[in-house]
């Protein structure tokens, strides 16, 4: 069986959100792109958090209440941010989604530097992938 790496899956142009940034604008960003979530990283490309859509829903609810947009990113992430490398294992990845709560993960280098994102349909594709190709054999 070959092996399954994580960067021969994950989405190498995800969504990155900056510390910096206001909330509605990440907001806007996760919601044109789709995701659920997004890595944050720092000005040297470095994954400082994450940051959900849920952690989104109660400060745009109150900026829409007061209709202010003065929170930034770096007030509402998460900080215990689970990431995982490119050449992790699919496989393990997909054990430890069993497990964990985390949808979308950050793939980082071994600088910790944000290099994509794999979520649970890339992992359940590549798992796919792979048994329709032991069939074929």
């Amino acid at each position: 069986m070959k092996s399954l790496k994580v960067a021969d899956y994950m989405n190498h142009r995800p969504v990155k959100l900056h510390v910096d940034m206001p909330v509605a604008e990440a907001v806007e960003s996760l919601l044109l792109s789709k995701q659920a979530g997004g890595p944050v990283v720092n000005d040297k490309n470095k994954i400082v958090g994450f940051l959900s859509e849920q952690d989104c829903l109660s400060q745009m609810i109150t900026s829409s209440y007061y209709r202010e947009q003065v929170c930034r990113v770096s007030e509402i992430m998460q900080t215990d941010v689970l990431s995982v490398k490119g050449y992790h294992s699919v496989l393990e990845l997909a054990e430890t989604m069993l497990k964990a709560k985390p949808k979308i993960y950050p793939v980082a280098d071994d600088n910790g530097c944000l290099i994509g994102v794999i979520n649970r349909s890339e992992v359940l594709n590549a798992i796919d992938v792979q048994l329709r190709s032991g069939y074929k054999s």
